[in-house]
């Protein structure tokens, strides 16, 4: 398949400009800013080939009328699917201590884990022309990915690394493989009817439970009654109330994975209230190690992901490249460790 025009551009070029709206749409630069800012002074013929250019190469309007190149703004936008989320609290904080100290602004958006809201953040920053974006995941829309590929400046992409090739620099774990990892410890400590919860279901929580599920296959002990998933936000509570689903349809479950530590805790409270003995009867584990886990009792198992690392390399390996600097490793797979407590 042919790559779009944007996807064709070399990242050196910089910015997509007026003059390269102009070049496609086959119009001189000053109808192209009349078609803009002016519609109603060219034809309805032109405004069409000049919209389809805009999109097609991913122009940014230059708010500020900046003229001088290569001026910078000292900001840094970040797109992140929560702000209230413990979570991205952590990898804020990395990327704040980072910027804050080098003198950068941070222009923070919260995509409340919408595609739409995530491209729409994206549009509107880079007419602030930051001088860098960070934004959350390898996935998100095809008009985000070409607004990124045309903005002329230092991307990151953060949270997760080795599901798709990256629009520029990268820096996360593998979900998948942290999947895989708990699926591993679980059955080598003897559990053999091991069900999941999930909630949110966003693409990193989905390749969190295939690679638990790929082990679990692989082992033969998939079992399709113990996977209870759902969209809705992550809570506590639902925790609670999944392992209720889980228990009706395979009350024989003898231990539970779940794809994070707020489904984990809600699991704990649910069992201590129903008399499940963890692990004896019921071992859980939970996903990303909150501070939390080692705190509540029975202490929770759980998958250890460096946090406030992956938010302060993605600023360093961004500030490295508005510095000049040659990034020899553009993708850096922080990896994981594997947190075994009491609860399992």
């Amino acid at each position: 398949m042919a790559n779009s025009p944007s996807q064709n551009r070399s990242r050196s070029k910089g910015r997509v400009t007026l003059s390269d709206v102009a070049s496609m749409a086959g119009v001189s630069s000053m109808t192209v800013s009349r078609a803009l800012n002016d519609p109603e002074r060219v034809s309805e013929q032109v405004r069409d080939r000049v919209r389809e250019a805009v999109e097609a190469l991913g122009y940014i309007p230059n708010r500020a009328a900046r003229s001088l190149a290569g001026q910078r703004s000292y900001s840094i936008a970040v797109v992140i699917p929560s702000v209230s989320n413990a979570v991205f609290s952590n990898v804020i904080k990395g990327i704040y201590d980072v910027c804050s100290a080098r003198g950068y602004e941070m222009l923070m958006g919260n995509t409340y884990y919408s595609v739409q809201q995530e491209s729409s953040l994206i549009a509107k920053f880079l007419t602030h022309h930051p001088d860098g974006i960070i934004v959350t995941g390898l996935n998100m829309a095809d008009s985000a990915r070409t607004l990124l590929q045309g903005a002329g400046i230092p991307v990151v992409q953060l949270m997760e690394v080795g599901e798709s090739e990256p629009i520029d620099l990268n820096v996360g774990i593998s979900h998948r493989d942290a999947g895989a990892a708990m699926a591993r410890y679980m059955l080598d400590k003897g559990y053999r009817h091991i069900g999941v919860l999930g909630a949110q279901m966003d693409h990193r929580a989905q390749r969190r439970i295939q690679g638990f599920i790929d082990v679990l296959a692989a082992a033969g002990r998939y079992d399709e009654r113990r996977i209870v998933a759902t969209p809705e936000p992550s809570t506590v509570r639902l925790g609670g109330l999944l392992l209720g689903d889980l228990l009706a349809a395979a009350p024989d479950t003898d231990a539970v994975f779940c794809i994070n530590d707020d489904l984990a805790y809600g699991v704990i409270y649910e069992c201590q209230r129903r008399h499940i003995r963890i692990p004896q009867q019921l071992a859980v584990a939970g996903f990303n190690d909150l501070e939390a886990s080692s705190c509540i009792n029975p202490s929770l198992t759980s998958v250890s992901t460096p946090l406030y690392e992956m938010g302060k390399t993605a600023a360093d390996m961004l500030m490295r490249r508005l510095n000049g600097e040659h990034i020899e490793q553009p993708v850096v797979d922080l990896g994981f460790k594997l947190q075994a407590r009491d609860s399992a």
